[in-house]
C-alpha cells in the first residue's frame, strides 16, 4: 500500500515542527510539503536527515506541486479557513488541531466536508489522555451538579479559555442534559472565571507551563477531581497520527478522537 502523503500547515509552529519530527518516524505516511506564512526557504529539511520537501507560504502552490491525501493543520484560527475552503473543495481530507473557530466557522468546515464528500477531523486536543480524561467527565456529569474547571497553559497560549476547556464544558452539559447549578453569589466578580452553562471555567497563563487541565466536580460531602497534565507535546503525536489514518475512511466532519477510539458513537 502506498503511503500516505501529507502536508503540514503550520510547519514552523511548534506544534507544526512536532508533526513533521512525528511523520518522518510513520512508515505508512510520507511527508510531501509544507506550509508556513514565516518561510525563508523553498525547500524544508526533514529532521531525520532523510532529505528535504518543498514548503511555502502558499497552499495553493503547496497543494498543486505536492498533491497531498491529508492536510495536518496546527496554524492559527485566521489562516485555517483559506486552507480549509481550498483544499476540501480538491478532495483533500484534513486534521485540524487549530482551536479558536467560531460556530459559523466550524459549520462551513462541515458543510464544506458533507458538500465535497471528504473527511475532516478536528480536535481542540490529541492527546489520548486527554480523551479519556473528556470521555470519563462525560460519565461524571450524569451524577454531579456542581462543576468547574481549572485549565493552565503556556504564557504564548493566545486562546482563553482553551480549546479543550471548552470543548469539556460543553461535553459535561451535553452528557448532563441541562446546566449545571452556579454557587450562590453575592455580586458577580471577575476573579470567578468565565461561565459556561453553570461551569467555571478558570485559566492560568504562565511559563514553566505546557498544558494541565483538572475538572472538579462537587456534591455534599464529596469532591471528585479527573486531571490531566500535559508535559511534552509528543504526547499528542499519537492522536494526530490516528487521525491522519482514519480520516480517509469518513466522510464529513468528526469533532473530537473519542469517536475515532470507540468512546462515543457520531
Amino acid at each position: 500500500m502506498a503511503p500516505i502523503k501529507v502536508v503540514v500547515h503550520g510547519a514552523s509552529g511548534r506544534m507544526g515542527q512536532e508533526v513533521i519530527k512525528a511523520l518522518c518516524r510513520e512508515s505508512t505516511m510520507q511527508l510531501v510539503g509544507a506550509v508556513d506564512i514565516k518561510v525563508g526557504e523553498t525547500c524544508l529539511a526533514l529532521p531525520d536527515g532523510s532529505g528535504t520537501v518543498p514548503i511555502s507560504s502558499s497552499i495553493e502552490k503547496i497543494i498543486t506541486e505536492c498533491k497531498p491525501d491529508v492536510i495536518i493543520d496546527f496554524s492559527t484560527a485566521r489562516a485555517v479557513m483559506p486552507a480549509a475552503r481550498m483544499a476540501i473543495k480538491q478532495g483533500i481530507h484534513m486534521v485540524i488541531g487549530t482551536t479558536g473557530l467560531t460556530a459559523d466557522e466550524i459549520k462551513e468546515i462541515n458543510d464544506l466536508a458533507e458538500g465535497y464528500s471528504v473527511g475532516v477531523v478536528m480536535a481542540s486536543n490529541f492527546a489520548l489522555g486527554a480523551i479519556m480524561m473528556l470521555h470519563l467527565t462525560r460519565i461524571a456529569a450524569r451524577y454531579f451538579d456542581y462543576a468547574e474547571i481549572i485549565e493552565q497553559h503556556h504564557l504564548l497560549k493566545v486562546d482563553s479559555p482553551s480549546g479543550t476547556a471548552l470543548t469539556t464544558a460543553r461535553a459535561m452539559i451535553e452528557a448532563k442534559g441541562k446546566p449545571f447549578n452556579r454557587p450562590v453569589e453575592k455580586e458577580v466578580s471577575d476573579s470567578r472565571g468565565q461561565q459556561v452553562e453553570g461551569i467555571t471555567i478558570h485559566s492560568v497563563r504562565l511559563p514553566g507551563i505546557l498544558a494541565r487541565q483538572e475538572v472538579i466536580l462537587g456534591a455534599p460531602g464529596q469532591t471528585l477531581s479527573i486531571k490531566h497534565d500535559t508535559v511534552s507535546r509528543e504526547c499528542y503525536m499519537p492522536g494526530v497520527m490516528i487521525a491522519a489514518r482514519e480520516v480517509l475512511k469518513r466522510k464529513g466532519l468528526i469533532q473530537g478522537l473519542d469517536s475515532l477510539l470507540g468512546l462515543r458513537e457520531d
